[in-house]
């Protein structure tokens, strides 16, 4: 494994934080990318400490000592999370068809980056794909002996994508008051108190009350059928949950900090292309119940979920 380079362009998206921007590279360098795009965030104007802590992210970039074009895109002002990392991947595929996508806090395992050159590949021209993530949630659960699985959601603590799928991403979600006039969800979700949630997610974001790409990412791959392939070992540990530097998750969740694992070769294909409802329903539960007016009963439901895994 240690001979085994990646010959997949790698994104790495940075901000403030260069201990754990290090710890990221550390892992993107033993992989020796040939490309190497870096996305930055530029310093808050009211965080004077954000100057240094920019410049010194970056300079973490200046320590590429492989074979590697690098390839940069700074802002200087803060353009916020949604605005950078959407726009910094508008120009990530504006040059490449396909990428590898890591964030300052998610430390993956060294195989992953074989799992998504393998699967990007695998499914180039599959247009029911739109992402690979190594990102699992699912604490050993799993029903089948495969090294993946297929899900509606597409985690994105360490993921991978290519440009035929990025051209659907639209920042201004423009069909959403369409689909939430039509009652289209109910057609993606099934579950009403589902719906609800999700409604008032895309809600949420689409009239600017919460700053998100990712959402917004996710309404592009759920009104375009798309399906994403998850790791059955989680490949990744986001670090960054919890932290007081943190932009979204000011405290730790239960599937934060989840150790990275190894991922093992020859990858075993799933013989059916069928989403995993039972993992997408634990999914769901675990991590997507955003409403605010039922926290008492996600608690209950956590305590549920983990009394049952520990039987």
């Amino acid at each position: 494994m240690n001979d085994w380079q990646v010959k997949i362009p790698v994104v790495l998206l940075i901000f403030n934080r260069p201990d754990t921007t290090e710890k990221v590279f550390e892992v993107i360098r033993k992989a020796k990318p040939p490309k190497l795009f870096v996305v930055a965030d530029g310093p808050r104007p009211d965080r004077p400490e954000d100057i240094k802590k920019c410049a010194a992210a970056r300079a973490i970039v200046d320590q590429v000592d492989w074979e590697c074009q690098v390839l940069t895109n700074y802002s200087e002002m803060n353009l916020s999370c949604q605005h950078r990392v959407s726009s910094g991947l508008n120009w990530v595929f504006e040059n490449v068809e396909e990428a590898i996508i890591l964030e300052d806090d998610c430390i993956p395992h060294i195989t992953f980056f074989r799992f998504c050159e393998e699967l990007l590949e695998r499914y180039r021209n599959d247009e029911r794909i739109m992402v690979i993530s190594g990102q699992n949630v699912q604490f050993g659960r799993q029903r089948f002996d495969y090294s993946y699985y297929f899900s509606r959601y597409n985690h994105y603590w360490g993921w991978a994508t290519w440009k035929r799928a990025w051209k659907y991403f639209d920042f201004d979600m423009k069909l959403w008051s369409k689909v939430r006039e039509a009652g289209l969800l109910q057609d993606i979700l099934r579950d009403p108190h589902v719906v609800k949630v999700w409604t008032h997610v895309f809600d949420s974001v689409y009239n600017g009350r919460v700053n998100s790409w990712g959402q917004r990412w996710t309404f592009a791959c759920w009104i375009n059928s798309g399906l994403t392939i998850l790791s059955n070992v989680n490949l990744v540990s986001n670090v960054g949950a919890g932290r007081y530097d943190a932009t979204h998750t000011k405290k730790a969740t239960p599937y934060s900090n989840i150790p990275a694992e190894e991922m093992t070769f020859p990858l075993k294909h799933p013989e059916l292309m069928i989403r995993d409802a039972i993992a997408d329903d634990f999914s769901q539960d675990l991590c997507f119940d955003y409403l605010p007016t039922v926290w008492k009963r996600v608690k209950l439901k956590l305590k549920k979920i983990f009394k049952n895994i520990k039987r």
